[in-house]
């Protein structure tokens, strides 16, 4: 990612979860919105890079949460993708790095890429969930809908909206704890990644895009090591093995888009909330 054409996406949409119920500890309205301060501090956090940087403006109005069309906070979400898509048609950047927020923040920063370099680009989507439901499903989520609206499927409002679809087979879904097998997109599972990144590599290869673009959900990291994201399933891939399969596509691709998406900072939201409750601090 050395392109000084690249810019550095802050994505802090949150509505596409549907995820307080996964962390009673927390108080619900703050859990719903983590992925905001989760977004936040991964921009803090990332190393200085002389990249470009803007930020998506999203609404923090916790009841502005309407599902519409079978996708929660619809309202929300349609006038967050377009304000993306409005900030990279602006700065129309060779690549994008995007700092999230829910998983639905690689849409339209994906999207755009594929727009931008039609025919060659692959997605390696790096997840413990494929992400591919759609709105007539039962979890209405729309982080959950991520992949299949890079595919070209779901709402068809945001469909109009997005400027381009990938086929399936240029999709490949990495780190999940279990298969799917209803969209027929190829899915390693952490233990087929344990050892290398050797088997992503020769999957980019039989492509034939030159063009990577790489979604990164903390929630594959094993809990083990490190409770990142939303989801402490077991088994997942340790962050060591997430950095070398992403360097060993880096080294023999052209990276081009790269997400890391799903922070939900517990350990930051309990200390903010402490710090509100005390003196002084707010006069």
């Amino acid at each position: 990612m050395k392109n000084t054409n690249t810019l550095r996406l802050v994505y802090p949409q949150w509505q596409g979860g549907i995820v307080a119920h996964w962390m009673p500890d927390i108080p619900a309205d703050d859990a719903s919105r983590g992925y905001f301060l989760g977004a936040q501090l991964l921009n803090f956090l990332a190393p200085e890079s002389g990249q470009k940087t803007a930020e998506v403006p999203v609404s923090l109005d916790i009841s502005d949460r309407a599902p519409k069309n079978g996708v929660n906070s619809y309202d929300a979400i349609v006038r967050q993708t377009k304000a993306a898509l409005d900030i990279l048609n602006e700065n129309a950047p060779e690549k994008i790095v995007t700092l999230g927020g829910d998983c639905a923040v690689s849409v339209a920063p994906f999207t755009y890429l594929m727009a931008k370099y039609p025919g060659d680009t692959a997605i390696v989507w790096i997840d413990a969930h494929p992400d591919v439901n759609l709105p007539h499903d039962a979890y209405k989520g729309y982080h959950a809908m991520a992949l299949t609206a890079c595919l070209g499927m779901g709402d068809e409002g945001i469909m109009r909206m997005l400027p381009a679809k990938i086929d399936a087979s240029k999709a490949l879904i990495v780190g999940m704890r279990e298969r799917q097998k209803k969209l027929r997109i190829k899915g390693l599972s952490p233990e087929e990644t344990r050892a290398s990144g050797a088997e992503v590599v020769e999957w980019l290869k039989s492509t034939g895009a030159s063009k990577v673009l790489i979604h990164f959900d903390l929630d594959v990291l094993d809990p083990a090591e490190i409770i990142a994201g939303v989801g402490v399933e077991p088994g997942g891939m340790r962050i060591d093995e997430v950095v070398r399969v992403i360097s060993d596509i880096s080294a023999q691709f052209d990276v081009v888009g790269l997400t890391v998406a799903e922070a939900m900072p517990r350990l930051a939201i309990k200390l903010k909330n402490m710090l509100d409750k005390l003196p002084l601090l707010k006069e």
